[in-house]
């Protein structure tokens, strides 16, 4: 199965949008819409899928990372604070173009606005939200 955004036939779309929209994976493609920096941490997709294990939530970031869907990003050595996370996970350019071609990005502003809405975060989980973030082109 071909999941690579660099190949673009009807075929290979169609297998991409299934792939993308598979319940673990368009959940955390939901996530990462919904965070106010568009970058969660790895704990931050976890703590918002608490019934999935941090395996599973791991496996499901990789996939999309290796269709092109997301990225990694991280701080620089420089700018990395103990107790905080350094790395993130956002829609990479492509990603968001996929997602926005088979409209898949429609409820993007609404996802943000139930984020917000969240009141019991734990303290690390705010933590986590408010740390620094790398700056992305």
């Amino acid at each position: 199965m071909s999941t690579d955004l660099g190949t673009s036939t009807e075929a290979n779309n169609r297998e991409l949008i299934h792939f993308v929209t598979q319940q673990t994976r368009f959940a955390l493609v939901n996530n990462i819409l919904q965070h106010p920096k568009q970058l969660p941490s790895m704990y931050e997709l976890e703590e918002l899928n608490p019934s999935v294990s941090d395996a599973t939530v791991y496996k499901h970031i990789q996939k999309l990372i290796d269709a092109g869907i997301v990225k990694e990003v991280a701080l620089s050595d420089g700018e990395r604070r103990q107790g905080y996370p350094w790395k993130f996970y956002g829609l990479t350019d492509d990603g968001r173009a996929f997602l926005e071609k088979h409209n898949l990005l429609a409820a993007e502003e609404t996802l943000q606005r139930i984020y917000e809405t969240i009141s019991d975060k734990s303290e690390k989980m705010v933590k986590y939200e408010n740390a620094l973030r790398p700056a992305v082109e």
